[in-house]
């Protein structure tokens, strides 16, 4: 498949690949393909019990962490609503997702929020790194991260 032409369209993608059944490979070359090089993906989580966990990893670590827990059960990330803002070679895009496991029409897990970024290199997007927050202990997702008008192509 071509590499998406836009950012937004780049981080659809990354949702597409890293859905599906349990039993269901997915392609984590392409996954990896969407990063740069040398990109960052960073967690800020509140765990039940109220303590932070911050997490970072390099792409083909996340894609190795990803690849075990998707084997173990069946992992879905939905997009709910997006919003991009773009200056020249450089996007970013606030993503409001919602997560399942076992089933695409499970209940949700949880939502959150991923920050995309990007950079445009020769006329393709690619992901120079991604800060993603599960919504519990935030006090909620703020109204305009889920504004149905900002919902992006």
């Amino acid at each position: 498949m071509d590499r998406p032409t836009d950012p937004h369209a780049v981080v659809k993608r990354l949702y597409e690949l890293i859905s599906g059944p349990a039993d269901e490979g997915r392609d984590w070359s392409a996954v990896r393909d969407l990063f740069v090089p040398t990109a960052l993906l960073r967690s800020e989580l509140v765990l039940p019990d109220g303590r932070r966990q911050s997490g970072c990893w390099t792409v083909p670590a996340f894609c190795e962490a990803a690849a075990a827990d998707y084997r173990a059960q069946g992992f879905w990330e939905d997009e709910i609503c997006a919003q991009t803002q773009r200056f020249g070679q450089i996007a970013h895009v606030w993503s409001t997702y919602e997560s399942r496991v076992g089933s695409p029409e499970a209940e949700p897990l949880g939502r959150g929020i991923n920050s995309v970024q990007l950079l445009e290199q020769g006329g393709e997007w690619r992901i120079t790194g991604l800060v993603f927050q599960i919504e519990r202990g935030t006090g909620g997702i703020p109204e305009e991260f889920l504004a149905a008008d900002r919902m992006a192509d």
